[in-house]
């Protein structure tokens, strides 16, 4: 038994989550079946969200990786644009 409680302890906010993601897919089916569109719509975007905030917990990431991932990120695209051709137009007309 306290192995159980351990291990729903340690998953709690993955099996949040997973509940969640169950919890939106379900009432999306419900809100398409009885025409509340925008509904539908508010309840795929919660699955959405919970979706990544599972997939960010199973990685292990949080906000602060986000911004150094960014600065990175930007880092690489303003080292890569300082070595293209000068006659390279930077606008397409």
């Amino acid at each position: 038994m306290a192995t159980i409680t351990t291990g729903v302890l340690l998953m709690r906010w993955p099996l949040v989550s997973a509940f969640l993601m169950f919890l939106a897919s379900s009432l999306n089916i419900q809100f398409r079946k009885s025409d509340y569109r925008f509904l539908a719509v508010v309840s795929s975007g919660l699955g959405i969200a919970s979706a990544l905030w599972f997939a960010t917990g199973l990685l292990g990431l949080t906000l602060a990786d986000f911004a150094v991932m960014w600065a990175a990120f930007k880092d690489v695209l303003i080292d890569i644009s300082s070595h293209t051709p000068p006659e390279w137009p930077m606008v397409m007309t």
